[in-house]
């Protein structure tokens, strides 16, 4: 059976295939460079979203010789590198719009934009939230990236939408590449959210501290069978949770006691945090050394 996120990245891939090509029309059709901004922004999710692709594609690889840890940190580094596109993809619409308002350019066909911008919005809301869905259910970092590129392309959407209408209200044009900015910047904040998510793992930082209290729940349930623990580690790899520890048991406790310890360890702890791998070092108590 397929991996559900492989299929989400593909829904994905075919939604922006679609939108690139209505926005496309629609920007040369009407000269609006708000439009045009958002298919550049939706050719940039177009790319970010083979890179999503293949992230997960890989990621669904099960651990092999070169990568014994697996292959969990191309989904943030695929997160990373959708950041940097938004980045660029901003730039460039911050660009584009400071050169029409520079030397002007008229919007016609308003009507075409309103009907572009507005599916636009509609499409992404509904694969956004589906990417997102399925981000939630397999801790996908890559789709979630995904997802919130998407997101963000429906609030920009809806705001070259909203620009269009006040032009035909108004009939100023200048309210085109302004918009276009203000898109831009919305974009650039969604980049630096996204860019902190998916690198900083990339560095192997600990946990969560909700995740850390999880673990140290199930680990004080076994305290009753004298056993103790310290020097607890942890890191996150895509959506796999590493996480090591040194266990203290009485050493007068068989190896097989101690070893079903620690399985039952093990198995609580991937119940409360799916996808972890959890490896345990067993020592005696240091005062019964």
């Amino acid at each position: 059976m397929q991996d559900q996120r492989v299929r989400a990245a593909a829904l994905s891939i075919f939604s922006n295939l679609l939108l690139v090509t209505m926005k496309v029309v629609a920007g040369i059709v009407t000269g609006s460079v708000s439009i045009i901004s958002e298919a550049i922004h939706s050719a940039n999710d177009l790319l970010a979203s083979f890179i999503a692709f293949f992230a997960v594609k890989t990621a669904s690889k099960p651990p092999d010789e070169q990568h014994p840890f697996g292959h969990g940190k191309i989904e943030n580094i695929s997160g990373t590198i959708e950041a940097l596109l938004i980045f660029v993809a901003a730039v460039m619409i911050i660009v584009e719009a400071v050169g029409r308002l520079k030397h002007g350019g008229e919007v016609e066909t308003i009507g075409l934009g309103l009907w572009a911008m507005g599916i636009s919005a509609l499409v992404n809301l509904v694969v956004s939230q589906h990417l997102l869905n399925v981000s939630k259910e397999t801790d996908s970092i890559a789709l979630e990236a995904d997802g919130m590129h998407l997101r963000t392309d429906v609030y920009t959407s809806a705001g070259v939408f909203l620009g269009l209408l006040l032009i035909k209200v108004t009939g100023y044009t200048i309210i085109d590449p302004i918009v276009a900015i203000l898109v831009a910047l919305l974009i650039i904040k969604a980049a630096y959210d996204l860019t902190r998510k998916a690198f900083m793992p990339l560095m192997d930082t600990a946990l969560s501290a909700e995740e850390l209290e999880e673990i140290r729940l199930v680990l004080i349930e076994f305290e009753y069978q004298n056993v103790t623990y310290h020097d607890m580690r942890t890191r996150r790899s895509g959506r796999e949770c590493h996480i090591d520890l040194h266990l203290e048991a009485r050493p007068d406790m068989s190896i097989k006691e101690v070893h079903d310890i620690c399985d039952k360890i093990e198995r609580k702890i991937q119940e409360r945090i799916p996808y972890s791998y959890v490896l345990i070092h067993v020592e005696p108590y240091e005062d019964s050394v």
